[in-house]
């Protein structure tokens, strides 16, 4: 039975990063996407050059205009099996798995404020 039910799990974690819950038949299976991962995600496709981290509401919110796609993403993951993801049922997304599925992130929502001069890397 292929995992149905998505959703984004935006209650109070201790995760850093995304976390998304599935049902597989009556079995909860969940998803995770670090931080990290979602920084290099969205910086690919922002081609800003400077780095600056997401915070929970923003990669939550990305999560949820992006779910078609991380569906798809975590749906292949999850089928290959425990061969292939030792974590198996849970699913760490990785880079790697994003840039095999093809699949682009919608960044049209993401609203980026301005850091205070403090937080500016130095060159």
């Amino acid at each position: 039975m292929p995992l149905a039910h998505f959703r984004i799990d935006e209650g109070p974690h201790t995760m850093d990063g995304l976390r998304l819950i599935a049902r597989d038949g009556n079995k909860q299976v969940e998803a995770f996407m670090s931080r990290k991962v979602m920084d290099v995600w969205a910086e690919s496709v922002e081609h800003l050059g400077g780095r600056q981290s997401l915070f929970r509401d923003q990669y939550n919110a990305l999560g949820r205009l992006n779910l078609p796609a991380l569906q798809r993403i975590v749906r292949a993951k999850y089928e290959r099996g425990a061969a292939f993801n030792r974590q198996h049922p849970f699913v760490e997304v990785l880079f790697s798995d994003i840039s095999e599925s093809g699949e682009t992130l919608d960044l049209s929502e993401l609203v980026r404020e301005a850091l205070p001069p403090a937080f500016h890397r130095l060159a």
